[in-house]
């Protein structure tokens, strides 16, 4: 079976080459959750003060009364927004604080930006050469793509990792590979 002209073939959503950059030497690919680009050493996170944000968690007690589960999680350590917590695990987890639920809105792009900081400072500590990094602020608040990546590549300006070579920028499905165009 043939399947004609190139024009006729079905063309695939994301075109790896596409959806590539190289600013300042450092490899940045876009392309979705499902299709990583290569294996990262880090996989950073969008998360709340709470750590509550996207957790598929299951309540361990059934018994305990619904009072008791709301005392614990109230008592509950906060973290900063703008901030990171690390986990260790294969890849490392780096948990960016930008949301506080208690807040409305729940995000802001200082948040977003401080947070992409120390992730570039907990790469560096850490001499990681790879990322993988979701659109923070995007998934859970109303920030753009684009304004994502304008602050992606200013943080990346002035903290760029000297070890890092290469960035996986986790997008949605359908994301147009243009908004890498911001990087500069």
């Amino acid at each position: 079976m043939s399947l004609g002209s190139k024009a006729d073939r079905p063309r695939l959503v994301w075109d790896a080459r596409r959806c590539e950059r190289r600013p300042g030497g450092l490899r940045v690919v876009a392309a979705p959750q499902a299709q990583p680009p290569f294996r990262c050493a880090a996989i950073a996170e969008e998360q709340d003060t709470c750590l509550i944000l996207g957790a598929q968690r299951e309540l361990q007690a059934p018994d305990t009364p619904a009072w008791a589960l709301a005392n614990r999680l109230a008592a509950q350590h906060t973290h900063a927004t703008g901030t990171v917590v690390v986990r260790c695990s294969t890849p490392l987890r780096l948990l960016a604080i930008v949301h506080d639920v208690e807040q409305t809105p729940t995000w802001r792009e200082e948040w977003i930006a401080g947070a992409l900081r120390a992730i570039l400072l907990e790469v560096e500590r850490r001499e990681l050469a790879s990322l993988a990094l979701p659109m923070l602020g995007t998934r859970f608040g109303k920030l753009s793509s684009r304004r994502f990546v304008r602050l992606l590549s200013r943080a990346l300006a002035v903290h760029r990792p000297a070890c890092m070579r290469r960035l996986w920028l986790s997008v949605p499905n359908g994301t147009s590979c243009s908004i890498l165009d911001a990087l500069g």
